[in-house]
This record gives C-alpha cells, structure tokens and sequence, in this order.
C-alpha cells in the first residue's frame, strides 16, 4: 500500500520525511522490515513510527515494547519521542535494552526459574571469581584451563539460548577435556543458591520460562499490542527467540536494521535473523529506505560497489540528492610510517583549508594500528582522542611490558615493581607483598633490593620466597643481557621468559588475540629508538600529552566502533591482505567471515560524507620481520568510476635508512643501552651484582653483605623479641639485618631485624 502524499495537516512527527520513511511509519499491523541503509535516517523513521502508534491512540504507551542495544539509544529514542508527543512517553515501561527489559520481567517472575525477586546481577568480575571457585574444587588446572575461556564459553551458550541441559558433548569438549558442560550446571546451580544471575540469564531465564509457562507467555503476548526492534542485524540467537514468541499472537512486529552493517558475530549476532524475516513471518512488508543523507554520491558508489561483492544480502541501492563530491581517494604508499606521515600531512592541509580536527577520523580494523598514527601525532603536535579504547600506550598490556622494561632500566622503580611481581601471577599472595613493603619502608631501600634482602630469611613461605627469587633473578639477567642485546630483542626474550606471553596465549578470550598483537606492535616500536631508556623517554612524554579538553582532536577508532558514526573526512588505513580483511578472520570462520570483513569495509566507507582516503602500504613489519604486502582485495572492488589512485614511494629511503642502520658499525655502542640508569648505582651500592644459578634464585646472603647492610643498634644476642608471625623468641645470632631466632613455638627462623620488636 503506498503511503498518502504529505499534506499541510499532517501531523509534526511526519514532516520532513520521505515517502519510504512515511511508508515504515504509517504501516503498522502486521509483520514490517526496515531495511536502512546507512545514513538513511532510520532513527528519524523509528521514532516518528513511535509517536505514530501514541499520537493516534493504537496503544496505550505501556502496550508497546520498544527494544534498542544501548542505553544512549534508549534515551535517546525516549526524549526524540518526547518532544513530539509530549507526556505521553512518560508511560512507557517497555522502552530500554533486551537486557534492562528483560531484568523487570524476570524481577515479575523469578520464581519460576529458582531466584527470588530481590536477585542480584553480577559483574564480570564476580563471574569469573565464582567460576574459579568451581574450577579450584573440581580440581582443574586453571593455568592450563583459564576461567576467562569458561567465562566466554558460557557466555556463548546463554547467547544461544542453550540452557546446562541443551549441552551436548561435542559443546561440553570445548573446556577441560569435557567438563565444561558439568560446570555450567555447577555454575547456574549457585547463582541460584546466592539468589544471582548474569546479564547472560536475563533473557535466557525469560526464555525458559516463556517456553515452559504458557500462561505467563499469553499475558505479554495479549499486553504487547506492538512490538518495535532497532538494530535487528545484531540480534543473538537468544534475543531473536524472545521476540518471536513475544510476537507470535499479534504479528505486529516492526524490525529496522541492515544486513550490510552487520559486524558483531564475535559477540554472538547472526546476520541470518534478519535474512530470514520474511519466513520467519511470512506476509511481512519490507520497506527500504535508501535516500542516504550524509554522504557524497561517489562514497556512496565505492561503498555499494564492495559491498555488491556479498552474497549472503537483501540488497538495496543507496542514493542522494547531494553533488557529486570528490572521488574517493585511493593512495599506495611504502610502508607502516609512510602511511602514518602522509596522514598527518594530509590532515594539516585539510586544517589549512578550514577543516576541523573534530570532523577527521582515522579508521583502523586492529587497534594496535593506532601506535605509528600516535606517535606521529605527538611529534607534529597534532591533537588526537582514541575512541572506543584505550590510547596504545595506556593499555593493560602495554602497561604491563612496559612496568618490566621500567624496571630492567630502573630497578628503584617500586611502582613498575609492583605491577609486575604477581603478574602472571607467581603465588605472591597479599601477606607477602605487604611483608615486602613493610621491610623496604623500614630499611629505606627500593623494593627490588627488599626483594633480594628478604629471601634468605623465613619471613616468606617457601612457595613464595621460590617465586619471588626466580623474579629477582631474572631482572638480574635481564639487566646484564641488556649491556650487550639490542633492546627490542631484549623485550621479546624478557616477554617469552617471564611468561608474560604465555599468559595471553593460554587466554581464550576475544580480546587475547589483538593483546598479542598490541605487544608485537610495542616490540616493532622500540626499534626505531637508539636505547631503551630513549624509549620509556618517549612514552613518558606520550603519556603526558593529552590535549585539553575542548581542544579539536583528530578521532583515532576502530571501525567497529565507528558504527553510527560520521566525519566529514574519513582516513581508511592498513587495507592490505591479511590486516584487512583480517586473515585471522577467515581462516576461523571462512566464508562467512570474508563475507562480514566486507561489511566492516561497507561501514568503514560509509562514515564519510565527504572524503574519503584508502591507504595500503606495500610493506609492512610484522613480528621485527618486513614483508611485502599486497592491496585488500577490497581495494580492487572499488569502482573505479568513482576513485582516483596515487602512488608513491617516497618511504623508499626511510626503509633502507632502518635497513643500514641494523648493519651500522658493530662497535658502536649507539642502540646498545646497557639499561644500567645512576639510580641502581645509589640504590645497591656500588659493585653490586644479582647472580642467578641453576634454579634462578638468587644467592641472597652474598648480595646481602655486599649491599652493605646495617643491622640494629637496639639488638643484641640473647635478647628476648617478638615477630608477629612466629611469636616470641630469644636472638641466637647477627648477621647485618638478618637474625637467627629460637623461637618458643616456631624453632629456629633466619629473619629480617625490621619485622622484630623487643618482647
């Protein structure tokens, strides 16, 4: 049916829209699907379609469920509606996120799944310690089987709505050798004994009970008059389950989305649920709003001609009334820093026609391509913000290796120390550190020198004075290896042999792998300075760069966090086989992948509206390796009506300069930073060494005696004292800081002189 031509009397809410917009309003019995391309004002069309439903009486506001995917969506959605229809939005209680709406169900009907109204939903943080809880009792090696890869793997499951009892063995092998689906149930079966749920069960407890209560289901059925989904392309298994037996009696379902921008099948969204819309209710109207608002006709062409490559799609054409604009820019360029340099120079020229900082955006598909653009920025003092994570050198990661590099340059850095002693962990427990931190205050000395001080004594259990010994000796020998190792291979060893990399290869989690990357892209980054102290130089001063707030700033984000976003000038960068589309990708999921890679490459494009930039370099280092690089594939799926391509080699230089530069004079020490900084010198005293044998612990009583230590002048043999763990006890011998005790209970302890008091 074709929608009435606007007219002078209609209503405000539908001024100003299109005729496919009017259309997707004014539909509303039965089944509809907007397909909204993007920058098609499908927001505009969802909130009019909502002051429709109020303003013409169809339904009281509490008879229709209104769902987005964030909760700036939701309020968004909410105040736009407001303003429209005035009080009206106020009744609406079924206006939120799937998982704030389906919390106020399951609060109604708790019991019926075991919880009790008043339930508690738990963070993170508290998932993972009670699944850690079940691992330690059921005698599993964490190490070897991490609960985080647990967390995931249900998290996983609930999205698929698959309660303990729908886990076949085949799902169940993806943890312990089998176990992970008995954990499950051990896990559901104490969030209901502590009356708690994750976010996972707020839909699926809800689903279960939407399945198994028929009564229970007919009353939403009978109160949702109609139903209305934004993003339907993002869509879990779950969430699409709930809303087809919510909508199963009325059919008044209304779903806006777009397949082409579906990009989150790593938390569990299927592009299937909306392909298949049309079966799922047969009779539905599709609408296709393709009038896009934002962008020029040529990034518009560039983006539907990628695009077009997708099989798996509902297919729709995107077009303006805007001039043409310019053709999207394609450059080729050298390598990594080429790309970073031509960049900031592009965006400098784009500042002296005008351009605002706050309208430019870098896209990257990996974060750990934000370094070189970072570093480049704060050398030109350009202004930039990272969106959606971290800046690069703020990243748990990052801070991590870098607290091991601060203290192999500078052991009297007790707080980069501190962030490494337990990390991975080594079985140093709070008691210990606070042992360690109790004896460097009172001897006044770093507590790398506690460290080494408190070893030859009792004061620490044998596990943890093992661990903490195999720690100072390793810095020990991290520090004599740098007097002579390049300090970026120094890092990889240093990473390899604390077992820091380890750690993120055992961890299963979607975030594990782009950590990996982050560190491989610290190590190519340490090369191109000529010592390891020039280095923590340099990201000392990054840190310290942060631009005022206000200040425009260039946008440096990923692309999966530029979904709904624009600027009017867009830098499309790494676009290389392997890097984007990602080769990780497709060789987990195949086709599929390729096919989702293609829409982060639709999206990506699409932010712009009005220039847009694809840079692919021809060479790039991986892992301190370079290696030739050939264009995206997607570079070739632009049209070529609507590109213009350059290429440049001007990087060719700088590449043989790092290439000389690695084959420079073998006697000079340029590069080779012995990582020994004046403060070690103050804080161990002059001759000072660490000596780590065989089993890496150092030989403490030798750098004891060394470090020229100075017992207390209050003590004397055979005096009568008190240590707080071993109890009283009468001092047998002195050695510097270090007594022999008889202790009454305890029998004879070696202990530091600052853990006594006179008894």
């Amino acid at each position: 049916m074709t929608p009435p031509a606007p007219s002078p009397a209609d209503p405000p809410y539908l001024r100003g829209l299109n005729a496919p917009q009017r259309e997707a309003v004014l539909t509303t019995e039965g089944p509809v699907l907007v397909l909204a391309g993007a920058g098609t004002g499908k927001t505009a069309a969802l909130t009019a379609r909502l002051a429709h439903l109020l303003y013409t009486r169809k339904a009281y506001p509490s008879e229709i469920l209104s769902v987005t995917f964030t909760n700036k969506a939701a309020r968004e959605m909410r105040e736009r509606v407001g303003r429209l229809v005035g009080d009206l939005v106020e009744g609406m209680p079924w206006l939120g996120t799937f998982h704030a709406i389906g919390a106020k169900m399951l609060r109604r009907h708790a019991e019926l799944v075991g919880l009790q109204s008043n339930f508690t939903i738990l963070d993170t943080d508290d998932q993972l310690r009670l699944l850690k809880q079940l691992i330690l009792a059921a005698d599993i090696d964490e190490k070897r089987f991490p609960a985080r890869s647990l967390t995931g793997l249900i998290d996983q499951w609930k999205n698929r709505g698959l309660t303990p009892a729908e886990i076949d063995a085949g799902e169940s092998e993806r943890y312990a050798n089998g176990r992970g689906g008995e954990l499950y149930e051990q896990y559901q079966a104490r969030l209901r004994a502590v009356n708690a749920c994750d976010f996972g069960d707020l839909l699926l407890h809800m689903l279960t009970i939407l399945k198994r209560d028929r009564e229970v289901l007919s009353a939403y059925q009978q109160r949702f008059r109609y139903i209305m989904v934004d993003e339907y392309q993002d869509t879990n298994s779950v969430q699409y389950l709930w809303l087809r037996l919510l909508a199963q009696e009325r059919r008044n379902l209304c779903c806006v989305g777009d397949d082409d921008q579906s990009i989150y099948s790593w938390r569990g969204a299927q592009v299937e649920n909306i392909l298949k819309f049309e079966k799922d209710f047969p009779g539905a109207v599709v609408i296709r709003l393709e009038q896009n608002y934002r962008s020029t006709p040529h990034i518009l062409a560039a983006a539907s001609g990628v695009i077009a490559h997708n099989g798996g799609r509902l297919g729709k054409t995107l077009w303006t009334e805007e001039s043409a604009g310019e053709k999207v820019k394609v450059l080729g360029i050298w390598d990594g820093p080429e790309e970073a340099r031509r960049v900031g120079e592009e965006i400098e020229a784009a500042q002296r026609n005008g351009t605002s900082l706050d309208d430019v955006a870098i896209l990257v598909r990996a974060q750990h391509q934000t370094r070189e653009f970072e570093d480049r920025f704060i050398a030109i003092g350009m202004n930039y913000r990272i969106v959606g994570g971290a800046r690069f050198y703020e990243r748990m990661e990052i801070r991590d290796a870098l607290a091991y590099l601060r203290v192999v340059n500078q052991p009297a850095d007790d707080l980069a120390f501190e962030r490494i002693v337990n990390t991975p962990k080594r079985g140093l427990g709070d008691k210990a550190l606070a042992k360690l931190h109790m004896l460097a205050r009172a001897e006044g000395v770093p507590l790398t020198i506690a460290a080494a001080r408190i070893l030859d004594t009792d004061e620490l259990t044998p596990q943890a004075r093992r661990a903490l010994g195999n720690l100072v000796g390793d810095i020990a020998r991290w520090r004599d290896m740098a007097r002579d190792l390049p300090h970026a291979e120094l890092a990889r060893q240093l990473l390899d042999e604390s077992g820091y990399t380890a750690m993120w290869q055992a961890e299963k989690s979607t975030e594990a792998a782009g950590r990996l990357e982050n560190l491989s892209e610290l190590v190519r980054a340490m090369e191109e300075y000529e010592s390891l102290g020039a280095f923590l130089e340099h990201v000392s001063l990054v840190m310290d760069n942060e631009a005022a707030a206000g200040d425009p700033r260039v946008t440096i984000m990923t692309i999966h966090a530029a979904k709904g976003l624009e600027f009017d000038t867009v830098f499309l960068v790494g676009w290389e086989e392997g890097l984007f589309p990602s080769q990780r990708a497709i060789d987990e999921g195949g086709t599929s992948a390729l096919e989702e890679e293609r829409r982060l490459a639709y999206v990506a494009i699409t932010r712009a509206r009005r220039r847009a930039v694809v840079l692919h370099a021809a060479n790039r280092r991986i892992y301190g390796q370079w290696s030739s690089s050939i264009a995206s594939r997607f570079v070739g799926e632009l049209p070529d009506a609507h590109i213009e391509t350059e290429t440049t080699m001007s990087g060719g230089e700088s590449l043989w300069r790092a290439n000389w530069s690695e084959h420079a004079d073998p006697f000079s020490t340029v590069g080779r930073g012995t990582g020994r900084g004046p403060g070690w010198q103050r804080a161990a005293g002059a001759g000072t060494s660490f000596t780590a044998g065989p089993s890496r612990v150092v030989e403490s009583r030798a750098s004891a005696i060394s470090l020229g230590n100075k017992g207390r002048d209050d003590l004397a043999v055979g005096m009568r004292v008190f240590h707080q763990k071993f109890g009283y006890g009468e001092i047998a011998e002195i050695e510097g800081n270090k007594l022999e005790i008889d202790f009454e209970q305890a029998g004879r302890k070696r202990v530091m002189d600052s853990f006594v008091s006179l008894g």
